[in-house]
C-alpha cells in the first residue's frame, strides 16, 4: 500500500504538477490540502483541479476566520513588525496550513506532509519548523527543493503530455504571496533596488497620483488591544480587515519597500500591500501610546521586536512566542478605546485618540489655568536624578573636554564631525551677553 501524503494545494501549476509528480515518481498516494486565507476565489474548482490531478482525497477550507483572529490579532496586539516595517503577512499564514496539514495527516493516517516552497526562501523554514513542532514524527517534502527540478516551461509539457488541468495563466514578472493580512510582491525587476517598483506591481493601492484629493477619516474601535469595529459600526475580524484594506488601498496607503534580511542569510528587496495592516498597527500604537505605562511602553518595544523575529523565523509553535503572548495579552488589558486615523495620498494619521483607561491627563499635562502639576516637586525630583551626575563631576571631573566657547569669542562648530568641526563666525556681544567680540569697536 503506497504511503500517505498531505500536499499543500494552491491550485497553480507547481503544485499541480507535483500531484502527479509525487505519485509516479515517488509512490505516494496524494492528499491534497486548500487552505483559503483570503487569496482563493473559487474553492470548489481549485479541488476539482487537485482530483483531476491525481490527488486521492481533496480538503479545501476557509481558514479566514481563525487567520485573522488567532494569529493576526495576537501579533497586532504584540505590535510585531519585522525591521520595523513588514507586518508579517506570508509569515502569519504559514504556521495555520502547517498546523492544519498536521490536522489532515493524523485524520488520513498520512506520514508525510508536503508544501511548495523553493530551496531558497523563508517559507520552506516555516513550513518544516512548524511540522516539527506539532508533529516531530512527521516527514516533511517540498517537491521544488527535493527532486522535482523542472523550469516552469519542463512544468508545462510534463502537465500536458500526462493531461494534467494545469491553469497556465501568462507568466508574471512578479512572484506574489497573498492573504487578508498583506500581499507581497518580489523578483523580476524588483530585484534592482535602485529602480522604483512600477505600478503594475501593485494591486491593492492606488498610485499617491490618483488617489483621492480628499481625505478620509476614520474612527476605529479597539476592545483590550483587539479592533472590533469602524466608524461605530462593529464588524467581524475578517470583514474588517477587508473593508480597511479596501479603504486604505484606495487612497494609496499601505505600500512598503524594504530591504529584508531574510532568515537564510541574504538581504532581499521586497514589495509589500498591507493597507488594513499599516493603519491598524498605527491606531494600535497611539491608543497604546495612552493607556500603557512609561516602563511598560519601553519594555513591550523590545517583546514587539522579539516577537517579530520568531514569527518571521517560522518559531510560532514554541513556548517561547506562547511565554511572550503572556506578556503581550497582560499589556492589552487598558487598551480599549477608539482612535481616529485620517487616509489621505499614501498616509495613515492619527488625528485623535481616547480611552477610558486613559493615563494622559490634562489636568496634570495642560500649562493653562486649572494646572494641577506641583512644580515645586520638580526641584527636589531634579536633585535626586541629577545627584548621580553631580557626585561624578565633582570626584571624575566633567565628561566634556572640549569648549564651545573660544576665548577669541568663537564658537565651535558641532556638526556631524563632533567638536571638530571647524570654526563658525564670530559671535557678538549683543548676541551672547558676556563674551566680548575682540574686533568690536577698532
Amino acid at each position: 500500500m503506497a504511503e500517505k501524503i498531505v500536499l499543500a494545494y494552491s491550485g497553480g501549476l507547481d503544485t499541480t504538477v507535483a500531484v502527479s509528480w509525487l505519485t509516479e515518481a515517488r509512490g505516494f498516494e496524494v492528499i491534497a490540502l486548500t487552505v483559503d486565507l483570503g487569496s482563493q476565489p473559487n474553492l470548489p474548482a481549485i479541488r476539482e483541479r487537485a482530483l483531476r490531478a491525481g490527488a486521492s482525497r481533496a480538503y479545501v477550507l476557509d481558514a479566514r476566520q481563525p487567520f485573522v483572529e488567532r494569529f493576526c490579532w495576537p501579533a497586532l496586539q504584540a505590535g510585531a513588525l519585522y525591521q520595523g516595517q513588514y507586518p508579517l503577512a506570508t509569515a502569519l499564514g504559514r504556521p495555520l496550513i502547517a498546523q492544519l496539514l498536521v490536522e489532515v495527516a493524523a485524520r488520513e493516517g498520512a506520514s508525510w506532509v508536503a508544501h511548495g516552497s523553493t530551496g531558497k526562501g523563508n517559507d520552506q523554514v516555516r513550513f518544516d519548523i512548524a511540522v516539527a513542532a506539532l508533529a516531530p514524527h512527521l516527514r516533511v517534502l517540498a517537491p521544488l527543493r527535493d527532486g522535482m527540478s523542472m523550469t516552469r516551461e519542463e512544468e508545462i509539457v510534463y502537465g500536458r503530455v500526462r493531461g494534467l488541468p494545469l491553469e497556465i495563466k501568462p507568466e508574471s514578472p512578479y512572484s506574489v504571496d497573498e492573504n487578508l493580512w498583506g500581499r507581497s510582491i518580489e523578483a523580476g525587476v524588483l530585484e534592482d533596488a535602485r529602480l522604483k517598483p512600477p505600478e503594475d506591481a501593485f494591486l491593492w493601492t492606488s498610485p499617491v497620483d490618483s488617489a483621492p484629493a480628499s481625505a478620509d477619516e476614520l474612527e476605529l474601535a479597539f476592545e483590550q488591544g483587539i479592533p472590533t469595529a469602524i466608524g461605530g459600526r462593529e464588524l467581524a475580524g475578517v470583514d474588517l480587515v477587508a473593508e480597511l484594506n479596501r479603504v486604505a488601498g484606495r487612497h494609496g496607503v499601505g505600500r512598503i519597500d524594504m530591504i529584508e534580511d531574510r532568515y537564510v542569510g541574504i538581504k532581499s528587496r521586497e514589495i509589500y500591500e498591507a493597507p488594513a495592516a499599516v493603519v491598524l498597527h498605527a491606531a494600535h500604537r497611539a491608543l497604546e501610546e495612552l493607556v500603557l505605562d512609561a516602563e511598560a511602553a519601553h519594555f513591550k518595544a523590545a517583546v514587539a521586536q522579539e516577537y517579530a523575529r520568531l514569527v518571521y523565523q517560522g518559531k510560532w509553535f514554541t513556548s517561547h512566542r506562547r511565554n511572550l503572548d503572556a506578556y503581550v495579552t497582560s499589556t492589552q488589558r487598558f487598551a480599549t478605546g477608539q482612535v481616529r486615523v485620517q487616509l489621505h495620498k499614501g498616509s495613515a494619521q492619527v488625528v485623535g485618540r481616547s480611552s477610558p483607561a486613559s493615563l494622559y491627563q490634562p489636568r496634570l499635562a495642560t500649562y493653562s489655568a486649572g494646572d494641577q502639576f506641583d512644580h515645586q516637586a520638580a526641584v527636589g525630583f531634579i536633585k535626586l536624578v541629577g545627584l548621580p551626575v553631580r557626585t561624578q563631576a565633582e570626584v571624575q571631573g566633567t565628561a566634556t573636554s572640549e569648549p564651545l566657547l573660544k576665548d577669541d569669542g568663537h564658537v565651535v562648530e558641532v556638526g556631524p564631525g563632533g567638536l571638530e568641526g571647524g570654526l563658525a563666525e564670530p559671535v557678538l556681544a549683543a548676541t551672547l551677553p558676556g563674551i566680548v567680540d575682540p574686533d568690536l569697536g577698532r
